[in-house]
């Protein structure tokens, strides 16, 4: 079966506007945020398969995990005392084991964890319990006077650590990016809204990729970047040498907005409603790549893949074979535009090798993000099916499956009720 949720802007406080409120207003607001009481336990991001066969819902703020299956829905409850009052929406499960990521805004970075299948109890991301004391700006520390041992991503740039919706996973690395969207530390502390929320966009604070080792926690690789501005990470693999053997980079896709934050006001209610005014108010976006070489270079490179103009200058809630998480990839499913438009209105499979796309296109229906389902003894990469929910605008509908190679329609099933917009969703086998 395939799960989705239904997603809105970023779980946050109720904050004020900038200037309004009495001081102690402000004060209430602070200690509520900060207590973790005036966040949203709303799990309207993400959906992530357990290696249980469980479903963990999730939003940016912890206690909004709940846990799904077929007879029952609960909030998940952390067993660990790791105190974290936000994560990010997109852990990413390698085997049965999900990565993820908490911010750490006194520690100016993010703690990586892992949590095992069957579990409810997150601990240290990397097989060693040594401390390490690494002489970067960027620094893993291994900690083991506190109840669980944590791996810390340290950001290079400005007061608080810069936002990650995401990140990505090699064989034997983890890829964290920080760009210049910043938790905002006049926000947070006087519990008022910023024009982004709770961020600041600081270009002048820089813009870097981070590799650690997965497997012994040091740090591999910290470079600047130009800017930019993404929420979601496609994939990342390691570059060999000509001899196959050594590995020479990091290759990091994203979905990336040619660094310009609007997109997370472009979804706002009112605007959507606004067609008229705001006809073809979506941002462009690119499929683009970072190569953060591991030879102690100070810089990274950041380029566009294919032509944007391809898949409507418009990509995002990408997908793949996840048989080629952290390796090479040739094919990344995503959300596409037909312009003029607003909002995500197509789907498209985009050729990374032939820098080309195929699209999917129906006047007056909002797909969610395609889910790629390999079939059973395939070979190819693209042997299997793309299955997204769609909405409708009459308020209808309906699971549309595409042939992962042609991208051609094989069926849609309708639903029996309305169907409000999700982001994401996954897919689970049918035990058998």
């Amino acid at each position: 079966m395939a799960g989705l949720s239904c997603a809105s802007s970023p779980s946050r406080a109720p904050m004020s506007p900038a200037g309004a409120g009495s001081l102690l207003d402000h004060v209430h607001n602070a200690i509520d945020l900060g207590s973790g009481r005036a966040l949203s336990d709303n799990a309207n991001i993400s959906v992530l398969p357990l290696g249980d066969g469980g479903v963990l819902c999730l939003t940016e703020a912890t206690k909004g995990s709940v846990l799904v299956d077929l007879e029952t829905i609960g909030k998940f409850r952390y067993a660990d005392r790791l105190w974290a009052l936000l994560q990010s929406t997109h852990p990413v499960v390698t085997g049965t084991e999900p990565l993820s990521l908490l911010p750490d805004m006194f520690g100016h970075g993010h703690r990586v964890v892992r949590m095992a299948a069957g579990s409810n109890e997150r601990k240290v991301a990397f097989g060693s319990e040594t401390r390490w004391d690494i002489p970067l700006r960027m620094s893993l520390t291994l900690n083991q006077t506190l109840p669980k041992v944590i791996g810390r991503v340290r950001c290079w740039g400005g007061l608080t650590p810069g936002w990650v919706h995401s990140f990505a996973v090699t064989e034997n690395c983890v890829v964290v990016p920080e760009m210049p969207l910043r938790y905002s530390v006049a926000g947070v502390l006087m519990s008022e809204l910023t024009p982004l929320y709770i961020f600041d966009w600081l270009p002048e604070s820089g813009s870097y990729m981070h590799v650690i080792c997965r497997h012994t926690g040091k740090a591999v690789a910290s470079v600047e970047v130009p800017p930019f501005m993404t929420l979601h990470l496609i994939n990342a693999y390691e570059e060999k040498g000509e001899d196959g053997d050594k590995t020479h980079a990091i290759i990091a896709d994203c979905c990336e907005y040619y660094a310009d934050p609007s997109i997370i006001k472009e979804f706002e209610l009112h605007r959507l409603r606004s067609p008229g005014i705001y006809s073809d108010a979506l941002p462009d976006a690119r499929v683009a790549r970072f190569r953060i070489p591991l030879d102690e270079t100070a810089f990274g490179e950041l380029e566009t893949v294919l032509d944007p103009e391809v898949h409507g200058r418009g990509v995002q809630l990408s997908s793949i074979n996840l048989a080629y998480q952290g390796k090479q990839h040739r094919y990344v499913y995503a959300c596409g535009a037909q312009r003029p438009c607003s909002f995500f209105n197509s789907l498209t499979k985009i050729d990374l090798v032939e820098k080309g796309a195929k699209m999917w296109h129906e006047v007056g229906s909002v797909p969610s993000e395609p889910l790629f389902v390999a079939r059973p003894g395939g070979t190819a990469e693209d042997d299997g099916v793309v299955i997204s929910i769609v909405s409708t605008m009459e308020g209808e509908g309906y699971a549309l499956l595409l042939d992962g190679m042609t991208f051609q329609e094989i069926a849609r099933v309708r639903f029996p009720y309305g169907l409000p917009f999700g982001f994401h969703g996954c897919w689970i086998p049918e035990k058998i």
